[in-house]
């Protein structure tokens, strides 16, 4: 089981992350990715989805058209952990 991140590793995450918001209560983090049009932000989920699989990880995510809303977290380690983390820096990179 991953290891829930301290306040600190998490600012520092938030630091170097593209757009990528802290939720409200501290365990998870948020994104919003807006493509140009359903095709692309239905790839983009595609390619993730391929990430996540070889991970064991996967986002909690929604997609309406050309927008796909995300949110990170380890559910068994009841917060953020590094396997978040990680997550959140492939998908900014295939963005």
């Amino acid at each position: 089981m991953a290891d829930q991140l301290s306040n600190t590793q998490i600012n520092d995450a938030l630091a170097r992350l593209s757009n990528w918001s802290l939720a409200q209560d501290g365990s998870a983090i948020t994104r919003t990715f807006i493509f140009s049009n359903f095709v692309e932000a239905f790839g983009f989920m595609t390619r993730v989805a391929l990430i996540a699989e070889k991970m064991n990880h996967h986002p909690e995510w929604s997609n309406v058209y050309k927008t796909v809303e995300v949110t990170l977290t380890t559910h068994s380690a009841n917060g953020l952990t590094e396997l978040d983390i990680n997550l959140a820096e492939k998908m900014d990179t295939l963005a």
